[in-house]
């Protein structure tokens, strides 16, 4: 097997749900699973503390239980088990290095809160080099009904949102779903018009025009590559993450791009990927610029 989803577990309702929906993901696109449960070592500095075999033995025993629950629904897929001692994080992102993306528990507080993302996660989404999927325990026994769309925020020229288009395509067309890209605008500051950005706005016939005209030439190869996958394309003034969240209301997924910069006080993701993480009611798949 050369292709893996790999999923955090660590024996918490939260991450055996991102385990099961990491498991039929890999189904559908035909990838194996690892499950990964970090564990850092206790120090010995007490007389009940557990000696090292012992918590490598419970260590391993959350990623064996994880495994058996996912072996026992889908007895055909491949399925790797690895609990290896180091931080969560530097383990995390190591092994989403090597998947096709990684899937994560969070804890979830009802639709109209969405995710509670620890700093483990918060942290491993800004890092990572690849997608880093959101996942509650609510999430577990997900409903897949036909008519619930897969929605992607795209915003820019095309390269800007290649990466996370890719994604949100291919995971429609495992799915048998149908893609709802979503770009939203404001109006510009009068200062922000220039001689050249007025001209294009005069041959596209306005702000909305021109919008709409970015979204296609930005969807047009992905059209191509996916002819499978029905798209609905949705044009709409407001913030990007008000839009993006109203149009995810009734989503089985979201999919929305990382904009991640460092800054004194750590890491930083993009203010419409975070609205959309901590109020989304659905899983979210965060994706890293290409």
């Amino acid at each position: 097997m050369d292709r893996w989803i790999t999923a955090g577990v660590d024996g918490s309702p939260e991450s055996s749900a991102a385990a099961a929906w990491a498991a039929r993901e890999a189904v559908r696109r035909g990838y194996g699973l690892r499950l990964l449960h970090a564990w850092s070592p206790v120090p010995d500095v007490a007389a009940f503390a557990p000696d090292a075999a012992a918590q490598a033995d419970w260590a391993r025993s959350v990623a064996d239980e994880a495994g058996r629950a996912v072996a026992s629904a889908h007895p055909r897929l491949p399925v790797s088990v690895e609990s290896p001692s180091d931080a969560a994080v530097p383990a995390l992102l190591g092994a989403a290095a090597d998947a096709e993306f990684l899937v994560l528990g969070s804890r979830g507080h009802g639709a109209l809160v969405g995710f509670l993302v620890g700093s483990v996660g918060q942290q491993v989404i800004a890092e990572s080099a690849r997608p880093v999927v959101l996942v509650r325990a609510d999430d577990r026994a997900e409903p897949e009904a036909a008519g619930r769309e897969i929605v992607v925020g795209q915003e820019g020229v095309p390269e800007d949102s290649r990466a996370v288009l890719e994604f949100a395509f291919a995971t429609a067309s495992a799915r048998g779903a149908t893609l709802k890209v979503v770009r939203a605008w404001t109006l510009p500051p009068l200062y922000a018009y220039s001689p050249a950005s007025l001209t294009l706005l005069d041959e596209a016939g306005g702000m909305e025009p021109y919008e709409r005209k970015a979204l296609g030439e930005a969807l047009a190869p992905l059209r191509a590559r996916y002819p499978d996958v029905p798209v609905v394309e949705h044009v709409e003034i407001g913030s990007a993450g008000q839009v993006l969240l109203a149009s995810g209301a009734g989503a089985q997924l979201v999919v929305v791009g990382r904009r991640a910069r460092r800054s004194a006080v750590g890491s930083r993701i993009g203010s419409v990927a975070h609205a959309v993480m901590h109020h989304a009611p659905c899983p979210v798949a965060v994706v890293p610029p290409a």
